[in-house]
């Protein structure tokens, strides 16, 4: 019998360990699997809390419902009737003071055609002159290694990357746009343009894709985010779980590992899988040889503060959802998501819900990162007041405060872990990296991830 230990439970280690048990029976492999997490509940960054009427959530809101991983897991764990689609509606920049719809007929504030160049309210005639361009001037020198901000700017001008489509993409992405590629972003825009000749033209004629992406593209559960971690936890059945304990380190010992626990339990393995924050898999592993690659891997931070009102979320605009900050302006959020309008399950009673996030790549984060959670609220309130002229005492604010907690796919990202992997399969063979920190932050590329991991086990086992 062979043991695979996977450390860290949350969404990537929870897939790994729900393929490897799928395989197991499957292919009836004489498989012990062993799951551990230090805190006491699974799920990681993923933890719906319930307060009042309201359902909030400490990470992400949703899953990309076109993400081909999704759905098979969801169906899988029979959960389809749990499914809650997002609500649509126009999104807003705040900027000038002031909220401005983002034109329709937009990618991440991109425009598909002229007109939604020139209804634009947050670029000046110069500007949207500047952006036609973008029709006449041919790609030769930008591939899908290039910096993404370097490309929109060369063809759509500075002001409309600036003004418009920055604050989106660089509240999608968590990062600057400078230092982000196309590959890790949105690669397709390099290939619209030497097809099409166009990064305009090229989405204009990807319109329905697009489109229908728009409509229903994201999807949560009833109850929360937290269907989807107790229901993978509850089939779980054939695999051994520990909440509540830490691993302190590994020890080789001729290709097979001693993992030991916080504890003083100590697990004899086969094959290790790290499922955790690329840090506490550099401290795990303990190797000198590996340090240079684990040190260009980067975080960021983000903190998260929802506000729910005895308010109707009528309140809102009209047909809005939520609204993203201009890079110069006098909030200090980055994006404010109106939950109980995206998500009517999380208000049943249709009061109003918001939730404001501050990240470090915003100049004011400086000063935010070491507030107390009274504190943070009292700047929360601030900048729904200014934005949504909201003055009402809240019901309730939950907080959450993940420091150096979130990946960071810079220009030097692929690179780092095509090193890191190739020093891994020589260093510590039968150890596999997984999750956030390496391939992907969004809960569709974790489940992917660790559905890979377990197929890529599955073959080493039957060698």
């Amino acid at each position: 019998m062979k043991t695979v230990v996977v450390v860290g439970g949350g969404i990537t280690g929870l897939s790994a360990m729900h393929y490897l048990q799928k395989l197991k029976k499957e292919q009836n492999l004489d498989l012990n699997l062993v799951l551990v997490e230090q805190q006491a509940e699974l799920g990681g960054k993923i933890r719906t809390v319930k307060e009042r009427e309201f359902i909030m959530e400490t990470g992400a809101d949703s899953i990309v419902a076109r993400n081909e991983s999704v759905m098979p897991l969801i169906q899988e764990l029979e959960l389809e009737d749990r499914i809650v689609y997002n609500g649509t509606g126009i999104s807003y920049l705040y900027a000038n003071n002031e909220l401005h719809a983002i034109p329709a007929d937009t990618v991440f504030g991109i425009p598909m055609n002229e007109e939604a160049l020139f209804s634009s309210t947050l670029v000046s005639e110069k500007g949207k002159q500047a952006a036609l361009r973008d029709f006449d001037t041919p790609n030769e020198t930008f591939t899908r290694d290039s910096s993404i901000g370097e490309f929109l700017e060369a063809f759509l001008g500075k002001e409309l990357v600036h003004n418009q489509i920055a604050p989106v993409l660089s509240g999608v992405y968590s990062g600057d746009l400078y230092e982000l590629t196309l590959s890790s972003t949105m690669p397709y825009l390099v290939d619209y343009k030497n097809k099409y000749g166009s990064i305009i033209k090229g989405l204009g004629e990807n319109k329905q894709r697009f489109q229908g992406a728009a409509n229903k593209k994201f999807i949560s559960f009833d109850e929360g985010m937290a269907v989807l971690i107790d229901r993978l936890e509850e089939k779980l059945e054939s695999a051994t779980i520990y909440k509540g304990v830490g691993v302190n380190r590994l020890i080789e010992k001729e290709g097979r590992y001693d993992v030991e626990f916080a504890d003083g339990t100590v697990l004899d393995a086969d094959y290790v899988v790290l499922a955790t924050p690329h840090a506490a898999a550099q401290q795990l592993l303990a190797s000198k040889e590996l340090d240079a690659e684990f040190s260009r891997l980067i975080n960021s931070s983000l903190i998260s503060v929802y506000l729910g009102f005895d308010v109707p979320d009528a309140k809102l605009p009209a047909d809005g959802t939520g609204f993203i900050v201009s890079q110069d302006s006098d909030l200090h959020c980055n994006a404010c998501t109106w939950t109980s309008r995206k998500w009517s399950h999380t208000s049943p009673n249709g009061n109003l819900l918001v939730r404001l996030f501050y990240k470090s790549s915003h100049p004011a984060y400086a000063k935010l990162k070491n507030l107390t959670k009274a504190e943070l609220v009292d700047v929360a309130l601030s900048d729904s007041e200014k934005s949504l002229k909201i003055t009402a005492t809240p019901l309730i604010a939950e907080v959450t405060n993940w420091k150096n907690l979130m990946p960071n796919y810079n220009m030097q990202h692929k690179a780092a872990i095509n090193a890191l992997e190739e020093k891994m399969a020589r260093v510590a063979p039968n150890i596999k990296l997984a999750g956030a920190s390496y391939y992907g932050v969004g809960i569709g590329a974790c489940i992917q991830n660790g559905k890979d991991v377990a197929e890529a086990l599955e073959m080493e086992l039957r060698k």
